[in-house]
């Protein structure tokens, strides 16, 4: 039985080791993380080709259970103008739109999943080295613990121990944004069902929706153009604070929702990784944002992390031996399309920077209604959503034998 070791268990992690446990490999899967937090704050997107992926591992009606259903998104000014209703999802195809769910949901969804299926998780194990060789490859943690295998598999994210070793040249991209987000109730604030709002705020870009129960999901992008410096470690009341300021002129429910935040306050720096000329080396490989991290502007973080999960594994086969051919392979299928939606978040995120400046933010808010206009109709975009798994060739299955996307 061909061994494969998976690094990092958020989304592509858990979903690689399924599909090859599924194929008749043993694909333990490692995490720094002592354990699963299955309150970890802030939300993302997963769009319809992440949620083919969820499919084809059984996991997609469960994450739905507890998800905010958005296909539509409205774009507003921070006057208060509606600027433009934009599909989270194919153009005309409501019911192929994004769900927008907690990250430690979609987590807990795929580490079920993957256990169910006979994944061996081990929590409280941080990569800190890789050797690897004709016959192998040999892991070493920082709790001293080692693990050999035939391949290891890169799913530990944007700062990746592994690229290191893959690409030591690729540095990850700092966007001039950071990220914050965290929940809150406002008294009356009525559900936005089938639609998640973005208010395009004077000092500071905003996001919200409504859940059914009232409970609201809430992030804003800062603009700072300089790396926050990791010698000082902000709090939470500091961040609220920062918000307000940034957000007070900004039309309601915008200040409310600030106002009544509950619970802790999410904030990071965002990276991107727009290209890497390797993705792999040797018996190391890299998948999601470890090799082409994306900002969430797109809110295609995710479902791009699925989706290497699902390629990968199927160039690797059921007990597929030539690993270095199958690395090829799932790289060829895969650049073009990552490089290209990482790009296209990319020139999102620029629309999100503000200067305060009031000339700038009344051209955008000009400009932005002609360049989306028409746009729940325009396809345009629909190849962002163009992506269906290829089927599970299971080890125990006839050469003719798969499972399927339903």
């Amino acid at each position: 039985m061909p061994k494969a070791l998976v690094i990092g268990a958020g989304s592509a992690g858990p979903a690689v080791a399924q599909l090859l446990t599924e194929q008749g490999w043993n694909a333990p899967l490692f995490e720094a993380r002592s354990s699963l937090d299955r309150a970890e704050g802030l939300f993302l997107n997963v769009a319809i080709n992440g949620r083919r992926v969820l499919r084809l591992l059984g996991a997609e009606e469960r994450l739905l259970s507890d998800a905010h259903p958005a296909p539509l998104m409205e774009m507003w000014s921070g006057r208060g103008r509606h600027l433009a209703t934009v599909p989270n999802g194919p153009a005309g195809s409501p019911a192929d739109g994004g769900a927008v769910v907690r990250r430690g949901w979609l987590q807990e969804v795929l580490w079920d999943s993957a256990i169910t299926a006979g994944v061996q998780i081990h929590p409280g194990k941080r990569l800190v080295g890789v050797e690897q060789n004709d016959r192998g490859v040999r892991a070493e943690f920082a709790d001293g613990h080692v693990e050999e295998g035939d391949i290891i598999i890169g799913a530990d994210g944007v700062g990746s121990l592994l690229r290191r070793q893959v690409a030591p040249e690729v540095t990850a991209e700092y966007t001039g944004l950071i990220g914050t987000g965290g929940f809150s109730r406002v008294p009356g604030l009525a559900p936005t069902v089938g639609v998640q709002r973005f208010v395009f705020g004077r000092r500071s870009f905003f996001g919200y929706l409504v859940r059914e129960d009232g409970t609201v999901y809430w992030f804003a992008n800062l603009t700072a153009p300089q790396l926050p410096s990791r010698d000082r470690s902000v709090s939470g009341e500091e961040i609220l604070t920062r918000l307000q300021q940034v957000h007070d002129a900004d039309p309601e429910p915008v200040p409310s929702i600030l106002a009544h935040s509950t619970g802790s306050i999410g904030s990071y720096p965002i990276f991107r990784v727009p290209t890497s000329p390797r993705w792999w080396r040797g018996r190391a490989v890299l998948i999601g944002d470890a090799v082409h991290a994306t900002s969430p502007s797109a809110g295609q973080g995710a479902s791009l992390a699925l989706e290497d999960a699902a390629s990968l594994a199927a160039a690797l086969g059921a007990g597929a031996t030539d690993h270095e051919r199958a690395f090829a392979a799932f790289e060829r299928e895969r650049r073009e399309r990552v490089e290209k939606i990482v790009a296209y978040a990319a020139s999102i995120d620029k629309q999100k920077k503000t200067s305060g400046n009031p000339i700038s933010a009344a051209a955008r808010d000009f400009l932005l209604p002609l360049f989306l206009r028409g746009a729940t109709k325009d396809t345009r975009y629909d190849w962002v959503f163009d992506y269906t798994p290829p089927p599970v060739v299971a080890a125990s299955d006839s050469p003719n034998g798969a499972r399927s996307t339903p």
